[in-house]
């Protein structure tokens, strides 16, 4: 299998034909060409994907209130669905539940408020909070604290800022834990700063919020015993979908609900997004995995064809060999070598390309906050790779080695 002299040999003949060395191997280099870079922008897909979910834990439940369409016990329907202090009591009271975050905000949701620090006013959302928010949506602080349960219990006029709010109103890091500023004639003291970990819009929105003692907001702000909409993190060993289930049971009942009108409360888990995508990504993986495995088959088939052209027109050099006393198994040998030559050549061509484009595509791709993330390849993926094409090579020359052992001499030496 290793004679130095034989794939000499083998490479001297594939360069005596260059041209349909060329053309035979340009289906398995595309073939390869192909599965590198639908692997790789496959896995940059992904991982934009995940990006745009970060900062959100898989296994949280995130519930609001719509309009009922079905009377149920005598109520019309049309009823517009308004969460209380009382729909969070009731929920700290499901297991399940391993935080609890209601949520309130002033303005709708693209709505700012006019806050003021000095002679700077600035436009950002304010939303009444409890502490666990920074659990369920993975807050990062960067000076001082988040809101405490202290906070809650006194009403303490307190609020936390994201940093867009400290750059537009103070300019200068150091500067805004410890002072004042006012929401709608309040005054509230900055007890911290934090970050968003989500990216794009969403992350600017966080970064642009003021967080308020939910209870503080509640009085401050006229809101009454309000909550806009809830987000309930399961425990460990709680699937979010039972959770959904569990939440909305109870919502439902407090609020009566018909259990058959799933409309009358909205609601988003997280945990069954993230697991849809998870297995569209599998299925596009296998597809991109089939089309290149069908390209590399058709590419297979060329160099098999190519090879049993190139044997029969060597019919009388192989005659020669066998009457020289060449046994069927070095003819045989030496047919695969070069269907494993031609197809390994090009395959690893392909792959060589291949990465090549998928790193000069990464740097750009890196910067930008789309739905498209860098694109890589696994070092798995390449092993794979390689295997393939050592089973395309050997498989490609399979028909033409059998051709070839079955030469005859006395026949091969009359052929023209």
């Amino acid at each position: 299998m290793f004679d130095v002299d034989q794939w000499l040999e083998v490479f001297a003949t594939l360069r005596q034909n260059k041209l349909r060395s060329l053309m035979t191997a340009s289906g398995v280099f595309w073939g390869v060409l192909m599965l590198v870079l639908m692997i790789g922008f496959g896995n940059g897909l992904r991982l934009g994907v995940q990006r745009n979910m970060f900062g959100i834990t898989t296994n949280t439940v995130y519930l609001w209130g719509q309009r009922t369409r079905v009377a149920y016990r005598g109520l019309a329907p049309g009823r517009q669905i308004r969460f209380s202090n009382r729909d969070v009591e009731s929920l700290e009271q499901v297991a399940a539940i391993e935080a609890l975050s209601p949520r309130i905000q002033l303005g709708g949701w693209h709505d700012g408020i006019n806050v003021s620090h000095g002679t700077k006013t600035g436009n950002f959302g304010v939303t009444g909070d409890w502490p666990q928010l920074a659990v369920v949506e993975s807050i990062v602080p960067l000076e001082g604290r988040f809101i405490n349960d202290l906070d809650i219990e006194q009403r303490r006029k307190v609020t936390v800022i994201g940093e867009d709010v400290e750059k537009t109103l103070y300019g200068r890091r150091h500067a805004a834990v410890g002072s004042w500023l006012t929401i709608r004639g309040v005054p509230f003291r900055v007890v911290g700063i934090v970050r968003s970990q989500r990216p794009g819009e969403q992350g600017d929105r966080d970064n642009s919020t003021l967080h308020v003692p939910l209870s503080t907001f509640q009085s401050a702000f006229n809101s009454a015993d309000k909550i806009g909409w809830f987000a309930a993190m399961a425990r460990p060993d709680v699937d979010a979908a039972e959770l959904e289930q569990q939440v909305r049971r109870v919502v439902m009942s407090l609020h009566t609900v018909a259990p058959s009108d799933e409309h009358a409360i909205g609601s988003f888990n997280a945990g069954k997004a993230f697991q849809r995508l998870t297995r569209l990504f599998a299925g596009v993986r296998a597809f991109m995995w089939f089309v290149s495995i069908a390209t590399l088959c058709a590419g297979a088939l060329g160099v098999s064809n190519i090879m049993l052209i190139s044997v029969k027109e060597r019919t009388r050099e192989i005659g020669i060999r066998k009457a020289l006393g060449a046994t069927p198994a070095s003819v045989v040998l030496l047919v695969l070598k070069e269907s494993l030559a031609l197809t390994s050549l090009a395959g690893y061509l392909g792959l060589v390309v291949g990465v090549a484009l998928l790193q000069v595509a990464e740097p750009a791709l890196s910067r930008t906050g789309g739905p498209l993330g860098p694109p890589y390849i696994d070092f798995s993926v390449a092993l794979i790779a390689s295997g393939v094409l050592l089973l395309v090579g050997l498989v490609s020359g399979v028909a033409p080695a059998r051709h070839a052992a079955n030469i005859r001499p006395v026949e091969a030496l009359r052929s023209e």
